[in-house]
């Protein structure tokens, strides 16, 4: 297992930095921070609630190290979460600024989720000896981004070219500094912070690959861009929100993937973040 801890702890007010390395360095999944109310750490099926309140200043701490004290980067708080450095992802909620209507960003935060990153190399077992295109599904917090880092890994020490990866968030293949946080393997081309759909394209036209990755398909232009990149004749390696096949058939932002078979197989998550193996059939 690897994890960027001391990143993670960089993104904490000093107080709670030292009960939190202590109790969740090694177990910690999450670190719920709600305004006036102790900060939960959500260790597997059990919580640990430290005994101070977090203020609203100590959240408005967390979220300028995570953006880094970037208006840029505070500026994507408007799609509801921060990656901040290792690749940790800080959820937001709060006071909501709308523009003409849209969602801008958020005046002021009541509630965080802090997400930690882990990185468990060999995690993919046979789905990693797999050639063709594939398709993790599973509900958030499953290990969908956990399992497709590996597979991306794998599947660039074992086949012939390169595997282009679109990270729009970051979380994939974080860096700390200049240096990366998890193994990338020795054929990985990484394209960090363009949106999916864009990305796609881009990486198609310009690095050959033979294999691309994307995380979280939630749009219609995202489906569109893998549409293209298949058709060109490369591999696909994605995840999606969906709890099973039939989840997944039911959904129209995924009907046209499914129609034009474009992936293989299926990698089903479980709550307990193992998986399952299913041959994807067409769309009827």
């Amino acid at each position: 297992m690897q994890c960027a801890w001391d990143a993670f702890l960089g993104l904490l007010p000093l107080w709670m930095r030292r009960e939190v390395d202590e109790r969740g360095r090694t177990s910690l999944q999450e670190l719920r921070l709600r305004s006036k109310q102790p900060p939960e750490l959500v260790l597997g099926k059990e919580s640990f609630w430290l005994s101070r309140p977090a203020s609203p200043e100590d959240l408005a701490f967390v979220v300028n190290s995570a953006s880094r004290y970037s208006p840029w980067t505070a500026a994507t708080s408007a799609q509801g979460y921060i990656t901040g450095p290792g690749g940790h992802r800080v959820g937001l909620c709060g006071e909501a600024v709308l523009t003409d209507g849209v969602l801008a960003g958020l005046r002021s935060y009541h509630s965080l989720c802090l997400r930690v990153a882990r990185d468990f190399p060999g995690i993919a077992g046979q789905a990693g000896k797999e050639t063709g295109s594939i398709l993790i599904l599973g509900s958030p917090g499953s290990g969908k981004t956990t399992l497709l880092r590996d597979l991306i890994r794998q599947r660039s020490g074992r086949c012939p070219g390169s595997v282009a990866v679109v990270d729009e968030r970051g979380e994939l293949f974080p860096q700390s500094g200049q240096e990366p946080c998890f193994s990338q393997g020795p054929r990985t081309d990484i394209l960090t912070g363009c949106p999916k759909s864009q990305g796609v394209e881009m990486v198609l036209r310009t690095m050959g690959p033979s294999c691309i990755a994307v995380d979280e398909i939630t749009a219609e232009e995202d489906c569109h861009a893998l549409t293209q990149a298949g058709w060109c004749g490369v591999k696909l390696l994605a995840t999606a929100h969906a709890t099973s096949k039939e989840d997944l058939f039911s959904r129209n932002v995924y009907k046209p993937l499914v129609e034009k078979d474009l992936f293989d197989l299926l990698l089903v998550m479980s709550p307990d973040k193992t998986w399952r193996m299913e041959r994807m059939r067409t769309w009827n």
